[in-house]
């Protein structure tokens, strides 16, 4: 049924950009738990119990969601994407171009500080780690495609891609190339772990968004303003 849409191939080797959340100064995590230290570390423990081990987490984590998240819990939308419905298989995203990182994250951020703290009138930080990862594969290419099934970059709804997302790795695809819904650039959603390698860090952000107000301040040195960002833009 995706004939029409699925008839072009890239032989894709190059590094693409992934921008994660992270903390640059390490913390305590069940701190808030308990000051006795040994609860901490009971607590620590129990959290290892049911991690899967990876030795390279940053390139095979995303694919873990599809397979930790199972029955009862399939109604669970917490790791749903565009490609994946967060429970049948997970997707590592990437992008061709830095900024369009940035306009992808900061979507999906303002939405959690939408929904957690729009009474706040104050500065919220999101502290991101971006890092380069190098693909080697044969992706599926629908840049471009767009303009045929807009549906592919629809703004509020996943209800046609998450499908196509699941065909493709019932087909053992490697992955594909698709226009940014949020931006100008191009995203990579790969479906196998094997064609990544090459973790390199790039760069930190930070984020800071008054929920009282419109935009975004994006630093990538800290202090100094890099970009702004107007939300109402993304959506």
């Amino acid at each position: 049924m995706y004939e029409d849409l699925l008839n072009k191939v890239v032989d894709f080797h190059a590094d693409l950009f992934r921008n994660i959340k992270t903390i640059r100064r390490s913390q305590a995590l069940f701190d808030d738990l308990s000051d006795d230290p040994h609860d901490q570390a009971v607590a620590a423990a129990a959290e290892a119990t049911d991690r899967i081990a990876s030795e390279a987490p940053l390139i095979t984590r995303p694919f873990d969601y599809g397979a930790v998240i199972t029955f009862p819990f399939v109604n669970f939308n917490g790791h749903a994407t565009r490609f994946s419905d967060g429970v049948q298989h997970g997707v590592w995203y990437g992008s061709l171009e830095l900024l369009t990182t940035v306009y992808e994250t900061v979507y999906h951020w303002h939405r959690f500080v939408m929904d957690s703290y729009a009474a706040e009138d104050r500065a919220i930080r999101g502290e991101r780690r971006v890092f380069n990862a190098r693909c080697d594969a044969i992706l599926i290419d629908l840049r471009g495609k767009h303009r045929h099934e807009p549906r592919l970059v629809d703004r509020q709804s996943y209800g046609f891609t998450q499908p196509l997302g699941r065909y493709l790795k019932d087909q053992g695809q490697n992955g594909l190339l698709v226009k940014s819904a949020r931006a100008d650039g191009a995203n990579a959603a790969i479906l196998r772990p094997e064609v990544l390698s090459q973790v390199r860090d790039v760069c930190h952000l930070m984020y800071l968004m008054n929920p009282a107000k419109e935009s975004i301040r994006v630093e990538r040195t800290p202090g100094k303003l890099w970009i702004q960002v107007v939300p109402s833009q993304l959506y």
